[in-house]
């Protein structure tokens, strides 16, 4: 990958969706997502006080929740984690397709459980993490992996709580899931949140959250994925000497997945390119101690610079711990 020259990484850092041309807003998240994945920034690494991380616990089990399990990424992340001692937790809205998914991984002698939940409801949410909390007595790693991009019409849409849908599922269900499920990751410590962002990402209008006004597919996407971001900020300060590390990651430009084939788009890269780098997160003992971090692939990035706002962070904090009652 060719190194950026000052402007395109300025672009970057910069881009915002053009309210004057739907056209131009697409190329220009478009363009985004190319020039980020050969981003690489050198960050501030928040060292994790605590136990020293390698990827498992004493007795070389784990337990991994992998969110939006049963296609795409999620589910090549799935497959490719299961192994003796590995119990994987499977979730989406499918039955059939996570029964799928749990053969496969039985059949690579791992253990699996399925569960069904609807991240357009918070009350599911809520009810999924009651769930994993009550069957498991460990939760060595979560994925944040679940979200949706495009989907027809064209319009503003809604999730069952009356919220914009693309903020309830790629960023409020995670965060409600996260923090209900800390009890869990804290008393399996050492243990990692990895949450699956983007390079496409939109500044978060808080008079506007709801895209109540200037709605797009992009610009919704584009600011859930970075208030994801800024949570993966947040949280890995609140969790700093829990023995919990949290990173955010853009996997990879277009994989082959049912998000970006919906979206009209050509494939660029396999879903095994961008678990590759998701995989790095969870496994690599070089990473046990990084937290806070936003990564291109399997390199350190630089987000969009509203996710190191301390001020817009503590507003988005206060707005989603009322949305999803924490």
């Amino acid at each position: 990958m060719t190194k950026l020259t000052e402007h395109a990484r300025e672009a970057v850092l910069q881009a915002t969706p053009d309210a004057c041309s739907e056209q131009r807003e697409r190329r220009r998240f478009l363009t985004t997502l190319s020039l980020a994945a050969g981003a690489a920034f050198a960050l501030p690494v928040i060292a994790q006080q605590g136990a020293r991380m390698n990827g498992a616990n004493a007795s070389g089990k784990r337990t991994i929740f992998i969110t939006g399990s049963t296609s795409g990424m999620g589910r090549r992340l799935a497959e490719r984690l299961a192994a003796p001692g590995t119990t994987i937790l499977v979730h989406g809205r499918s039955r059939q397709r996570g029964d799928e998914v749990m053969k496969a991984i039985q059949d690579a002698g791992g253990e699996a459980r399925f569960y069904a939940a609807d991240f357009s409801s918070l009350a599911d949410v809520s009810s999924l993490a009651d769930a994993v909390m009550k069957d498991n007595d460990r939760l060595d790693v979560l994925v944040n992996n679940a979200g949706i991009y495009l989907g027809e019409p064209e319009s503003r849409q809604i999730s069952q709580d009356g919220h914009e849908l693309r903020f309830a599922i790629n960023y409020l269900a995670p965060f409600a899931l996260t923090h209900r499920l800390a009890p869990l990751l804290k008393a399996s410590r050492p243990a990692r949140i990895i949450n699956v962002a983007s390079a496409g990402q939109n500044a978060i209008d808080f008079d506007n959250v709801m895209l109540e006004r200037g709605y797009s597919h992009q610009r919704a996407y584009g600011q859930s994925k970075l208030a994801l971001i800024m949570f993966t900020i947040d949280i890995a300060q609140e969790l700093k000497g829990a023995g919990v590390t949290v990173n955010a990651v853009h996997p990879a430009n277009y994989m082959d997945t049912p998000m970006t084939r919906d979206a009209g788009i050509r494939p660029w890269n396999s879903v095994d390119e961008g678990a590759d780098a998701v995989l790095r997160l969870i496994n690599a003992p070089e990473l046990a101690e990084t937290t806070g971090l936003y990564f291109s692939g399997e390199r350190p990035s630089r987000a969009s610079s509203q996710a190191y706002d301390a001020a817009d962070r503590a507003r988005l904090r206060t707005l989603s711990r009322q949305l999803a009652n924490i």
